[in-house]
């Protein structure tokens, strides 16, 4: 009988005989090194035995697996991995078969131990690059397995971490081997990113934000680093046609637990996503938010906000790439929620009615959400060039109410018309900070000026003083507006540091154009009785910037004729003028009458001081 065994023995297939040599007697001995390098010049020297090794040893493996010899399961695995970075033949799809197979076979085990080792193998093949395309490999059981790591539940923390971050690595090694292979699957698709960006976000979402230094290979590496590490790489290989697919699992993540109210985590996982995707794509995720503020448009307030909390740090990213063609929309949308959020104010829900709505509406909240739009209307016009700008500031303009006969009244009546007005002002006040023109008549044409003025002599002293301030912002070039805040007489203005340039030829043209509308605002604005110490101090800066920014001689003769119809209110103005005289060649006989008079007002000032 014994003869008889070891001729059966001598008649098995030399890779069988080879396979089996490297399984030492005790598993704890592990592989047989000098064996193993013995099979892999066989299985380098005779390709075509490939898949019946890789056959062979899933066999072994299985009947491993079954019997707990995970000893020697380690070992079979170990053997796989050497084989893989061996060979880079074209019969290495089929042995890619059965070291799939085995893979899946360690990951569907109970075992911690057997998972992690499944997904560290697969993870290895994941970064090798194969010679030779595959027609049929599919990946979609690896996709939801290492998901369902990442959300494990086991009772033990050490190894209830240790499974999620092997769910990490194991998605990682997916979208590296996927990625850039034609012939796989698409992982962009929905199916496939609906699973693997929450998993990432729930083992984000778990710990705190990681700012230090990248973990050395002799570190442990936290669940967060490998987290965010595996989310960026994701998203900075995602196409222009993949944006999309990669944010709207973010967006109904973050809608389905509730984390638009936090904020914290929303703008953290949009920081991530701004700074990771290419930054010609950025419009494509700023439109993506857009539409969902859409959706959520009878959402509460803390949620609105939330989401345009989100836009405000996107915004600011994006201003190093771009915010897409569709500026206008942008501006639009959010305007849209700054009006339905006024009208949600004052009517108390969200459908007009005057039924009480089953969401009670805090109006608090949703100030702070109109706050919010502000700023965040803010934060896109910084990001746009001067000549985008002033369409946004027409755009702005044309959607205040009581300007145009054609625009629809508020729902919420006068109240709401006012308020909406008040929301578009300071929007405007938003866009036009840190205006730099050289030109006037293309900062503030007939179109914008005109109706911009009829809104300064309104009743409202608010309305008004929104107009004054928008005024001071697209005439103040040079920053001087600060230099002029404290209404004072001082003995040499040479220490406020002026700067002045030679008014251009557009800026005369800007003037006599008009000039005399101006003057005639800025007068009767001065008449109004509603007016407070805060109204008078913004007329007197921008009489002031006008004598600095736009002043010839027409001009600072109109501005003394002004100055002085003011009488004393506007004296200090006077000194100013004075100033800008002084060397100047305005002194000829046709202004000589206007000079005495200027005189005489100084002397006047200097005797009441």
């Amino acid at each position: 009988v014994p003869t008889f065994c070891g001729c059966c023995g001598a008649l098995r297939p030399r890779y069988k005989r080879l396979v089996d040599n490297i399984f030492p007697e005790d598993p704890e001995d592990g592989l047989v090194k000098a064996n193993m390098e013995k099979l892999t010049f066989y299985a380098l020297s005779a390709p075509e035995k490939l898949d019946r090794i890789g056959a062979y040893l899933s066999e072994r493996l299985s009947r491993d697996v079954a019997r707990h010899r995970y000893g020697y399961v380690c070992i079979a695995m170990e053997a796989l991995d050497q084989l893989l970075m061996a060979c880079h033949c074209q019969s290495i799809n089929l042995f890619v078969e059965s070291f799939l197979k085995m893979v899946r076979k360690l990951l569907e085990s109970d075992k911690p131990n057997l998972q992690i080792l499944g997904t560290n193998s697969f993870v290895k093949f994941a970064n090798i690059e194969e010679d030779t395309p595959s027609y049929h490999r599919s990946y979609d059981f690896f996709v939801s397995r290492f998901s369902e790591m990442c959300h494990s539940s086991y009772e033990d923390p050490d190894i209830r971490t240790n499974i999620r971050m092997a769910g990490i690595r194991g998605l990682q090694g997916v979208v590296r081997k996927t990625v850039n292979d034609e012939l796989q699957a698409n992982i962009w698709d929905p199916q496939h990113m609906d699973k693997i960006v929450p998993s990432l976000l729930f083992n984000l979402q778990s710990g705190e934000p990681f700012d230090g230094p990248p973990a050395s290979e002799k570190e442990k590496e936290s669940p967060v680093e490998l987290t965010e590490r595996c989310f960026r790489e994701l998203l900075g290989r995602a196409a222009y046609g993949n944006i999309k697919n990669a944010v709207n699992p973010v967006l109904t993540h973050l809608d389905n637990h509730c984390l638009w109210e936090g904020k914290t985590f929303a703008v953290r996982c949009f920081k991530i996503i701004m700074y990771s995707i290419q930054s010609q794509h950025s419009h494509l995720v700023i439109q993506q938010l857009l539409g969902h503020l859409d959706a959520n448009s009878k959402n509460s307030a803390t949620v609105r906000a939330g989401i345009v909390e989100v836009l405000l740090e996107a915004a600011a990213i994006a201003a190093s790439g771009s915010v897409g063609p569709t500026v206008l929309e942008v501006f639009n949308t959010l305007l849209r929620q700054l009006r339905l959020s006024v009208d949600y104010e004052l009517t108390g829900t969200y459908d007009g009615s005057t039924n009480i709505g089953t969401k009670i509406i805090k109006a608090h909240e949703e100030r702070q959400l109109q706050e919010a739009v502000i700023r965040t209307i803010g934060s896109f016009a910084n990001t746009l060039p001067t000549y985008q700008r002033s369409e946004v500031m027409l755009f702005i303009l044309g959607k205040i109410p009581g300007l145009h006969p054609t625009l629809p009244p508020s729902g919420s009546g006068p109240d709401g018309t006012r308020m909406i007005q008040v929301m578009l002002l300071k929007s405007l006040v938003q866009v036009t900070a840190g205006y730099e023109t050289t030109n006037m008549l293309t900062a503030m044409p007939s179109s914008f000026l005109e109706p911009l003025l009829s809104l300064s002599l309104t009743e409202d002293p608010e309305v008004r003083l929104l107009v004054l301030q928008i005024l001071l912002s697209l005439i103040d070039r040079h920053d001087n507006r600060p230099k002029f805040s404290n209404v004072s007489i001082i003995s040499d203005i040479s220490v406020l540091k002026l700067k002045v340039d030679k008014c251009s030829r557009q800026d005369n043209l800007f003037m006599k154009k008009h000039g005399q509308q101006l003057y005639r605002h800025i007068y009767l604005g001065c008449k109004e009785q509603s007016s407070g110490r805060e109204h008078y101090q913004t007329l007197f800066t921008l009489l002031a910037l006008l004598s600095v920014e736009l002043a010839n001689e027409e001009v600072v003769v109109d501005l003394i004729r002004l100055s002085l119809a003011l009488q004393v209110s506007t004296s200090f103005i006077i000194y100013y003028i004075t100033y800008y005289l002084r060397g100047s060649r305005v002194l000829l006989c046709h202004h000589f009458r206007w000079v005495l008079h200027l005189k005489g007002a100084c002397i006047t000032v200097w005797e009441t001081y």
